[in-house]
């Protein structure tokens, strides 16, 4: 045996840890939607999110989802495979989204029944799951529906865990951050957001939040990052950056004696509300056509969040929505601004059906398309948008496209997270390979090293951050630093020895063979 080899002996040690720490990536590790993870901490689970791949759906023209059964769904890729909860030891103690988008929802109408455990979420995102369950066919959801909002915490078991939500700022109200704190440090699930502090609804990304959970005494263990837009220069816009854009677009309208229609994601109540505001100023009406847009604004005012001009109209369901166009028609397009589905091309959305000339409303040279959202990069919503843009244009349609900011971070954005929350592993989520490869790039420019705390997973894997026993040899602690106005750096040094972390150690889980931990099989 070597000198060296022996000095490595005498350095080793065995730590104890207060608590094991496990992350399972079951889902939006390999593609953007149908999110899912789940946090063990101890024997206590917390997940986040279970959502919705509604692309793989679409491509079916005879498909209805809420009749459809939960394994059928996994086949198709549209939902998460939760089977992976089987080789997980613990309880659920709460499934928690983040907010109201499908990609983060739509699943828990086909998967939450299994586990007894509340749904935890914001206001409006337990409002808009009530519609979702309601809606549902095949399963019965009895799990209790628990509102919290930003800033609150709550108790997660009995092993001194808590769960907190932190407020950000997305394409959709009422968004959070959830954070579980553990002895261990804090598991920060950054799952979606845009860092911005002039929002048209709501409050502020809450950043300084972010960086007093870095400075408490457990720091941040881990970090679970959107990486959406990681390829991307610079920072997104506020969503007051769009709401300018759009008045500009038009307030350029006034005057126009033609038809003017509008169409955005009918949970963006920020971009609805200035759509409907600024038809007010151009003197036409503002009507909200289709059944999302109904709901999602229906919900919005009646919780307070928004309130809308009194000369707004909405109608939902299909008589309805042909009535209102027949008035529109009959009393002239130039009064009125319709407000409708369909910026993807959604086969059986308001604008799409508009294209196909499969309702009353008649699209005529000249007439004015207003897109308030981009194009979900992903290929049915890309070839859905191209063929509804041809038709438009086919009608003589003129077309404003991309009236829009994201809600997801840019790289600066993403660096700024890192700087504020300096954890010590970082997974990142909600992107294909490709996808991710840019925030890869990102993290390893900041001193993260794949294998050893940069975690690029697959659906179905299980990263273990820390175990309750782990041999290491003793040597100082590599810092990584971040600018700062002070000294220009902080050394990861300085945080708490506690983590000692198994780094790089994933293993598949077994889909197939065990009980589902708290729940039971698929039904």
């Amino acid at each position: 045996m070597s000198i060296l080899a022996g000095a490595r002996r005498r350095l080793s040690v065995l730590e104890w840890h207060t608590m094991e720490i496990e992350i399972a990536t079951i889902g939006g590790y390999e593609a953007v939607g149908r999110q899912m993870t789940a946090v063990r901490a101890g024997k206590d689970i917390v997940v986040f999110d279970m959502g919705l791949n509604l692309s793989q759906v679409l491509i079916h023209d005879d498909i209805e989802i809420s009749q459809m059964h939960s394994l059928d769904l996994i086949d198709l890729d549209a939902i998460p495979d939760d089977r992976v909860l089987n080789g997980v030891e613990g309880d659920v103690q709460a499934i928690v989204p983040t907010h109201g988008h499908l990609d983060h929802i739509g699943a828990i109408s086909k998967l939450a029944h299994r586990y007894d455990a509340p749904v935890v979420a914001t206001p409006f995102t337990i409002e808009v799951l009530k519609k979702e369950v309601q809606s549902e066919s095949r399963f019965t959801v009895e799990n209790q529906f628990q509102k919290m909002s930003a800033g609150e915490t709550m108790s997660i078991g009995s092993e001194g865990v808590k769960l907190e939500f932190v407020n950000v700022t997305h394409s959709i109200i009422d968004a959070i951050n959830p954070v579980l704190h553990t002895p261990e440090g804090a598991v920060v699930y950054g799952l979606d957001k845009r860092v911005d502090h002039t929002p048209v609804i709501g409050d502020p990304i809450d950043m300084e939040r972010f960086r007093e959970i870095r400075r408490h005494d457990a720091g941040v263990l881990a970090y679970v990052e959107d990486c959406t837009n990681a390829s991307e220069t610079g920072r997104t816009p506020s969503e007051s950056v769009a709401r300018d854009h759009l008045r500009d677009v038009i307030l350029s309208m006034k005057g126009f004696d033609g038809g003017i229609v509008a169409t955005t994601f009918s949970s963006h109540i920020a971009r609805v509300k200035s759509l409907v505001e600024f038809a007010v100023e151009i003197g036409r009406t503002p009507i909200l056509l289709g059944r999302s847009m109904k709901q999602y604004s229906e919900i919005a005012e009646r919780l307070g969040i928004v309130e809308f001009p009194r000369e707004l109209q909405m109608h939902g369901n299909r008589s309805a929505v042909d009535q209102a166009f027949k008035r529109i028609m009959r009393e002239g397009k130039d009064g009125y601004l319709p407000i409708v589905t369909g910026h993807q091309g959604e086969s059986r959305a308001m604008l799409t059906r508009m294209g196909r000339d499969e309702t009353p409303y008649r699209i005529e040279d000249g007439d004015k398309v207003i897109f308030s959202a981009r194009v979900i990069p992903e290929p049915t919503n890309e070839a859905g948008r191209y063929r509804s843009e041809k038709r438009l244009r086919m009608q003589g349609a003129r077309l404003y496209a991309d009236i829009h900011v994201s809600g997801h971070l840019r790289r600066e954005g993403h660096y700024e997270m890192l700087r504020a929350l300096q954890p010590q592993h970082v997974i990142p989520a909600h992107q294909n390979l490709e996808g991710i490869a840019a925030y890869v790039e990102l993290a390893e420019n900041q001193g993260y090293q794949v294998g050893r705390d940069l975690h690029v997973s697959q659906n179905g894997t299980m990263i273990q951050l820390v175990e309750r026993w782990r041999k290491i040899r003793q040597k100082p602690v590599w810092s990584r630093r971040f600018g700062s106005a002070g000294n220009g750096s902080m050394p990861l040094s300085t945080m708490n020895s506690r983590w000692l972390t198994l780094s790089g150690c994933m293993r598949r889980l077994d889909t197939f063979s065990k009980p589902v931990a708290n729940g039971s099989a698929h039904q």
